[in-house]
């Protein structure tokens, strides 16, 4: 959903708020460094009719993807020497307007901003001043402060471009020494060879790969132009000028191969033939995944990539050229899966092993991800785990899901499936802007080609709808409460309504009605899978802002400081009156109905929709939904093994099934928290250190 626009990496890269939100009239207070009130829980954002209006002549961005266009920014100079921006753009509903003013020093450097507007986190508003005493302060919905201004201030949720190229002048005049940051951090900039040429409306455009680091838990790419002026950036989502849409299919490949190139040497150091070494775990815990229990004091050995024995402790020895691992203390489980986990790169992939993740299910990867992830997947060269790929079919709309194909009618529809078939991915996932009346025929084509289907529950249509024309699977919890929302909510359901009505309605809803048990009845009658992702509805109605939100909280510890600072965005605007209460009131009805689904004996898989990092929490909120620590924890390894069709080779330890496994610090059949504590990650047989692992995947330590 919303975290799909990180692969839309702008030279700044520092929080959701900065990729998802980065944009009246600016009165003379606003000049003066005075604005409307700081932000704060429940304010209001500045209306759209509020913000400034581009002059003509303005600098102008758009922001694509391969399926539509999203939206607008724009990029002039004022008269008094400060620099404006203002950003507009809707993702299926996510909406952020915004604008935004800075000035800069003479040195470079940020000495006041302001940012007002919405964003999908609810009120974007920023400052940011330096008084007469040289000190910087900011206050903004993730955080507030102040410090001496030694750095380049990182905004939370500025217009894109507004402050980069500044931030850009500053990088290259102080070469590999870098700019220090506030509120906290250093960047790096790094030149590449990488140029690439582009057509426009100016002509043919050279342009230039550079990276930046100290964002993110990983460089950041973006493209500058002759004189190294920020020009654009390219992921699912890309910014670039106007006129240059076409920009980011010629540039996209490009920049994917240089990025693959830099994990290749990573990728070889734990994928080499020493660490499929025979290995034995003694003593451990372990969870027996195909029933549901968890056994003390066992041992098993891993041999040949197989799980060769299992006995109990002391009863096996390593072969030569094994060792053994003593595992007093903790718990050895299956290889974690994430069936809602999109694959894009390489680099980000490894994040998955570091949170212990050895499978995934991408629902929603573009073609040319798919084809090349899973080549590298079958060549042995991968470092993530195993995949089992989709694309996404949507109505060619505006609203369309980035990254999606999109078809005009049924026959086109099932023309797209066939493609996917024909590209070798494990399954098609419709979106939100379908047509209904497409889905049975295309459903009809994917069913004959062997491929799975799931996806959102397009417009206009009930959950129990699309599993009657097809569905094997109902993606997001939300949707599946779709069924028993006003019709208004449901003909909107490829707007923020998809949100805002779960936000509005679940908390009242009685899941013991009629009208309920007769959803749940029917969904285990046909076997109906239901991937929840809780995580996202979590951080969406129950976050406020200014803290960690809760699936991410264990890692604001172990993660950069700019990353962290990213965490303590706030959930999904207010809407009619209603108060963050009341959406955490209709947060925890989305937590029963995952219970009840449990109960009433629908398979439920385990996926984030995010990171990887944020499973744990998921399991988590299974068991607050009702489900033993066991059923919670087969939701994220023998489950989504069934649901793809491999439990007889993986997705629970047992002899003669591929060694996926992890070793964790403590007694999972107690807290599943201790999940998060990996100490070592065996997957497919090659054995790697956790701590090696979340260094490669940019974390600075280990989680809480």
């Amino acid at each position: 959903m919303r975290l799909a626009l990180a692969a839309a990496a702008l030279l700044i890269t520092t929080s959701s708020a900065a990729l998802a939100h980065p944009g009246e009239e600016l009165d003379g207070r606003v000049h003066a460094g005075l604005s409307q009130d700081p932000p704060g829980p429940g304010t209001v954002p500045l209306p759209k009719d509020k913000l400034l209006v581009p002059p003509a002549g303005a600098q102008h961005f758009v922001v694509v993807s391969d399926s539509a266009k999203h939206g607008d920014a724009w990029l002039w100079d004022q008269p008094d020497g400060s620099r404006a921006g203002r950003f507009s753009m809707s993702l299926r509903g996510w909406i952020t307007e915004t604008d935004g003013v800075v000035r800069l020093n003479e040195a470079g450097l940020p000495t006041s901003l302001v940012v007002r507007g919405v964003s999908p986190e609810g009120d974007a508003a920023e400052t940011m001043s330096v008084g007469p005493d040289g000190k910087a302060t900011w206050k903004a919905a993730a955080d507030s402060g102040s410090a001496p201004l030694n750095g380049f201030y990182v905004n939370n949720g500025a217009p894109p471009f507004l402050m980069e190229s500044a931030l850009s002048a500053a990088l290259r005049k102080n070469g590999a020494a870098g700019v220090p940051l506030l509120p906290v951090g250093r960047a790096y900039l790094d030149q590449t060879a990488v140029t690439a040429t582009v057509q426009g409306p100016a002509g043919p455009k050279t342009l230039r790969l550079i990276q930046t680091r100290g964002f993110g838990m990983a460089p950041s790419s973006a493209w500058v132009d002759e004189k190294g002026e920020p020009w654009g950036s390219i992921g699912w989502i890309s910014f670039v000028p106007a006129g240059y849409e076409a920009a980011p299919k010629i540039l996209r490949p490009i920049q994917r191969d240089f990025e693959r190139s830099q994990v290749k040497a990573v990728a070889a150091s734990f994928l080499a033939p020493a660490n499929r070494a025979p290995i034995l775990f003694d003593n451990v815990t372990l969870f027996d995944a195909d029933r549901g229990r968890f056994l003390p004091a066992q041992a098993v050995l891993v041999e040949g990539g197989k799980v060769a024995r299992i006995g109990r402790a002391g009863s096996l020895k390593a072969p030569a050229g094994g060792r053994t691992v003593d595992g007093q203390g903790k718990s050895l489980v299956p290889g974690l899966w994430d069936a809602h986990r999109h694959a894009g790169s390489e680099r980000a992939l490894i994040a998955n092993l570091a949170t212990g993740i050895t499978s995934y299910r991408s629902p929603g990867s573009s073609i040319e991800d798919a084809e090349r992830l899973m080549a590298a997947q079958k060549a042995g060269t991968l470092l993530g785990g195993e995949g089992w790929f989709q694309a996404i079919v949507d109505k060619k709309d505006p609203l369309a899901a980035q990254g999606a194909t999109t078809v005009s009618s049924a026959a086109e529809a099932v023309e797209a499936v066939r493609m996917i078939k024909a590209k070798g991915l494990w399954g098609v996932k419709f979106y939100t802007s379908m047509d209904p009346a497409w889905i049975a025929p295309a459903a009809a084509e994917a069913k004959k080609l062997g491929l799975h289907v799931n996806g959102h529950v397009p417009a206009r249509m009930r959950p129990l709808e699309a599993v009657r024309a097809g569905y094997d699977e109902l993606t997001h919890i939300n949707f599946v409460v779709m069924q028993l929302m006003p019709q208004a909510v449901v003909d909107k359901a490829n707007t923020a309504a998809r949100i805002e009505g779960p936000a509005k309605y679940a908390r009242n809803l009685d899941l013991t009605s009629a009208e309920a048990r007769a959803m749940l009845a029917e969904l285990k009658q046909k076997g109906t899978w239901v991937d929840p992702s809780l995580v996202v509805f979590e951080s969406t109605l129950s976050s406020e802002g200014g803290v960690p939100q809760a699936p991410v909280a264990a890692y604001a510890d172990s993660v950069p400081p700019l990353v962290a600072r990213g965490f303590r965005a706030g959930g999904h605007p207010l809407i009619e009156n209603l108060t963050r209460d009341d959406y955490r009131k209709s947060m925890a009805k989305l937590v029963e109905l995952t219970g009840a689904l449990h109960k009433a004996g629908v398979p439920i898989v385990a996926g984030t929709d995010g990171e990887g990092r944020e499973l744990v929490r998921e399991l988590e909120l299974y068991e607050q939904g009702g489900l033993s620590k066991a059923a919670a924890l087969q939701t994220a390894t023998i489950n989504p093994a069934r649901m793809v069709g491999a439990a007889e080779r993986t997705g629970s330890i047992a002899v003669g099934k591929e060694a996926d496994m992890i070793l964790v610090d403590g007694d999972v059949s107690q807290d599943l928290g201790a999940l998060r504590r990996v100490l070592t990650v065996v997957s497919d047989g090659v054995v790697m250190d956790g701590d090696a692992l979340r260094q490669a995947a940019g974390y600075t330590g280990r989680p809480k």
